[in-house]
């Protein structure tokens, strides 16, 4: 079996040495669609991240049997195709979850507390010239007492939330899909959830009714010092008029590691505000703690593995 690793540079730095037991493997740090044709020639099983899997970087993969994703996401696999060529897909889910929330936190708090200022205050040298021992110029709040609202309930959304809780915040959620049911926490419809949230954090997949669903009009019901974490997918929000809401004092900030095309082009409308201190954003790395790519990768061993072995697991399709 031959095995190729596609985007090798999107695992960072983690053991893949286990696959050598599986069959020849090759690796490429990163393939753009239009390499793609040659790197998957004499591929048996491809491993693959982001990279569209449809007839344009697949119809020369003459050999393809089975696509195993490093993700928990699938929309990169054109599904139809799949099942046209029966070729096998999995991926992992889980994997992420407590990684995922601690980085919403880190990002809360962040932008919350101003930590670049304050940091920056100090690093410059404004607490050595002054001349009492604290230095408040930017205020922020304690979310003990104050409403989390969350998008999407899902296993790292109902994590969030009980780490909320524990803070002692009140917990609610919008669930966008209308499945969604859990009796531990207050579900509310989605006006509601952005008029008595303080904090609103985002955990939905990608779907036509999440689509750009925080647009400048949902903006304009927030809480003006409300701020907005986005661990879900870019796409659910409307970045420029984010830019508006954060530039006009309409929320109080935002922290993003998703956004709608990354990597992000010169052009975007979140860089350069003038309102800095109000925006994190990080390069998509809330599911990339080490423990998270470690256990990612060992599920893909597995799976790929069970594959190998005639076994079910993980399966897309099959």
């Amino acid at each position: 079996m031959k095995i190729v690793f596609l985007e090798e540079s999107t695992l960072g730095q983690v053991d893949l040495s286990c696959f050598d037991q599986l069959g020849e493997v090759v690796r490429y740090d990163n393939t753009t669609i239009e390499e793609a044709s040659d790197r998957v020639e004499d591929a048996d099983i491809l491993i693959v991240n982001k990279l569209p899997m449809d007839e344009r970087t697949l119809s020369n993969a003459k050999k393809l049997k089975y696509i195993a994703v490093t993700a928990t996401g699938t929309n990169i696999i054109d599904l139809d195709y799949m099942k046209k060529r029966n070729i096998v897909v999995s991926n992992v889910a889980g994997y992420s979850t407590q990684s995922v929330a601690q980085h919403t936190f880190a990002m809360l708090f962040y932008v919350l507390e101003q930590l670049s200022y304050y940091d920056d205050y100090v690093k410059t040298g404004g607490y050595v010239k002054s001349p009492i021992f604290t230095h408040v110029k930017q205020p922020f709040f304690q979310i003990s007492g104050k409403t989390w609202g969350i998008i999407g309930l899902g296993e790292i959304g109902r994590e969030v939330a009980s780490v909320a809780k524990a803070f002692g915040c009140r917990v609610i959620y919008y669930s966008a899909s209308g499945r969604n049911h859990n009796p531990n926490y207050e579900q509310v419809d989605f006006e509601t959830l952005l008029k008595e949230s303080d904090v609103i954090s985002i955990h939905a997949p990608l779907t036509e009714k999440t689509h750009h669903l925080m647009d400048l009009s949902a903006f304009r019901q927030m809480k003006s010092h409300a701020i907005l974490v986005n661990v879900g997918r870019g796409p659910i929000i409307v970045e420029e008029d984010l830019a508006v809401a954060i530039e006009e004092g309409i929320i109080g900030g935002a922290a993003l590691d998703v956004l709608d095309v990354e990597p992000m082009k010169e052009n975007h409308p979140l860089l350069n505000l003038k309102n800095e201190n109000r925006l994190l954003i990080t390069p998509h790395i809330a599911w990339a703690s080490d423990i998270a790519r470690e256990t990612l990768m060992k599920e893909v061993f597995e799976n790929v593995s069970a594959y190998l072995n005639g076994e079910d697991r993980n399966l897309v399709t099959r």
